[in-house]
């Protein structure tokens, strides 16, 4: 995915055996059960939405779409939050996404 986080991208540089540690746990917890990419990456937008993290926000909307979610799930997926979250954290996360999807068509 060339839309990684530049600290993410750092991060991988700078600490090579612990990026991959990580990498290795987030695939045995993908592969841990039922969901498909696409589910999976949306729970991930949700709950980066809920950490308030732009960033997370905005590569787990790049992932997303890579793994086939439409603009209109990814947008439903934060809604959802409204009533949990808060207004202001939705329509934050709602900005951060939509900087995403722009970037993303490019």
């Amino acid at each position: 995915m060339s839309q990684l986080p530049k600290p993410y991208q750092q991060f991988r540089t700078n600490h090579p055996e612990v990026y991959k540690a990580y990498e290795q746990l987030g695939e045995a917890a993908a592969n841990a059960g039922p969901l498909d990419a696409k589910t999976r990456e949306l729970i991930k937008l949700g709950m980066s939405a809920a950490n308030k993290s732009e960033s997370a926000v905005q590569s787990h909307t790049h992932r997303a779409l890579e793994a086939g979610a439409t603009s209109d799930e990814i947008e439903h997926t934060l809604l959802l939050g409204i009533n949990t979250l808060g207004f202001s954290t939705v329509m934050a996360a709602l900005s951060w996404t939509k900087t995403a999807i722009a970037a993303h068509k490019q």
